[in-house]
């Protein structure tokens, strides 16, 4: 399980399965690497796959505000690919949104791309605005949490929207306590997902994206969700959708078996 420098930020990173495609995943806020366990043993006869934790997660660094997250994390990625040969890209979540960046900036990185729930706010809101209300108003709560400083309750209203219907309650007072110090990172990611200030939203770039890509959602994702599939689906050539059923947000740890059984399938296909 080493850890080292990629992207110029202090990485832990560890592998999964022994597959003959080169695959690497990136998590979604909040969580590290464990969370792929479930997924891992079902792709691990398809894939060699690398995981790391994102600035702020697991065992790598804290987020030392260095620069633009989803820059930096891609960056990060990048640094993954063996002699810079393509991999099989999976993301969930701000995970996905950093993979589809790295596809924007080092295409010849990346073989296949997977985004499950990629929180891409701006391509929801642009899609279908009528589908965002109660998102925005969550947002807004959150922000309204942190611009004064209560952290408890910005983690209360992050984790009951994208927490997978656990409550509150049922996380330990040394979970709330780390959940609570990294809504920092939350507030850090929105420039990317809000404002899109990568620019992965202009005119042409999405369309530039011709790997093989696969969208999935939960059947009980916030309605968002589909918006912003529906919004990067119109404009990726290659994408395809696909639908967890009875899934929510936090598919790749409570339905791995029926997230992989979706990602070995597209991939049999590229």
């Amino acid at each position: 399980m080493p850890r080292g420098a990629k992207g110029g930020f202090n990485t832990w990173w560890t592998t999964f399965g022994q597959g003959p495609r080169a695959a690497l995943l990136i998590h979604c806020s909040l969580a590290e690497v464990g969370v792929w366990g479930g997924m891992a043993r079902d792709l691990s006869g398809a894939l060699t796959m690398t995981a790391f934790d994102l600035p702020g997660h697991g065992r790598s660094d804290e987020w030392d505000d260095r620069g633009e997250m989803s820059a930096i994390c891609a960056g990060i990625a990048a640094d993954f690919a063996q002699d810079d040969a393509p991999m099989d890209v999976i993301g969930h979540s701000f995970g996905a949104v950093v993979a589809l960046r790295l596809a924007i900036d080092r295409p010849e990185l990346v073989r296949s791309l997977v985004m499950i729930e990629p929180v891409f706010f701006a391509a929801g809101l642009r899609a279908r605005p009528d589908a965002c209300a109660a998102h925005l108003a969550d947002h807004q709560a959150f922000e309204a949490a942190m611009a004064v400083g209560d952290l408890a309750l910005a983690a209360q209203g992050f984790v009951v929207a994208w927490g997978g219907g656990r409550p509150w309650s049922k996380f330990s007072a040394d979970q709330q306590a780390r959940i609570m110090q990294q809504m920092p990172l939350i507030a850090a990611a929105s420039p990317a997902l809000y404002d899109d200030v990568g620019g992965m939203l202009a005119p042409g770039v999405l369309e530039a994206v011709n790997v093989p890509v696969l969208l999935l959602e939960g059947s009980d994702a916030p309605a968002i969700i589909p918006a912003i599939n529906e919004g990067l689906a119109s404009r990726l050539p290659n994408a395809r959708r696909g639908v967890i059923g009875g899934a929510g947000h936090m598919s790749v740890a409570t339905h791995p078996a029926q997230v992989s059984s979706e990602v070995l399938c597209f991939l049999r296909d590229v």
